[in-house]
Order: C-alpha cells, then structure tokens, then sequence
C-alpha cells in the first residue's frame, strides 16, 4: 500500500515520542500489506474500528492515541487523515464528520 500523510505522522511522532515505535511498524505493516477489504486489515489489527466510506481507526500504542485513515482498497491507497491522543479524539464525532463530507 502507498501511504500519504507521512508528514502528520512525523509531526506527531515529534510531539509524543513514546509512539514513534508502533508508528514505525505499522508503517512498515501498511507499505507491505495488501489490503482489499476490512477483514484484512481486522486480522492483522484486531483492534482496528470501521466507519462508512473506507475509514478505519486505528489504537495507536495500547489505544494511548488513535489513527484515522482513508483507505482506497482498490487502488492500494492510504491516507492519514488525523491522529492524536485519545482524548482529543474522543472530543471529535467521526461519524458526523463523515456525513458532511459526504454532504449528508
């Protein structure tokens, strides 16, 4: 898979250190991967959520921080769209931010 939001990672991983090892492997998890559909993300993220239009979360170090990716499957494509702590996340209502992207 190609990833994009690289600088969103490096970004954070200089603000929260103790991330930069999991962000690392699931880098490297992500470049490798061949990921078609959400049940091949879920085998290898058991952990991971799902939310309409390919977006995926992601606990980031023992769900310390949280990852939302959008995933073209088809294409191999995967963008960082935002992480942060969990706290800030749960500040956030994903599932609301979606509808207006979609214009809902």
């Amino acid at each position: 898979m190609k990833v994009h939001g690289l600088d969103k990672l490096d970004a954070f991983c200089l603000k929260h250190p103790p991330a930069r090892s999991w962000i690392r492997t699931w880098l490297a998890d992500a470049r490798n991967a061949q990921w078609t559909c959400p049940q091949d993300i879920k085998f290898r993220y058991a952990r991971a959520s799902f939310l309409g239009s390919n977006r995926v979360i992601f606990d980031v170090k023992g769900n310390d921080f949280r990852m939302v990716n959008d995933i073209a499957y088809k294409v191999g494509v995967i963008v960082v769209t935002w992480i942060g702590t969990h706290d800030a996340y749960d500040k956030l209502d994903w599932e609301v931010k979606q509808n207006e992207a979609n214009g809902r």
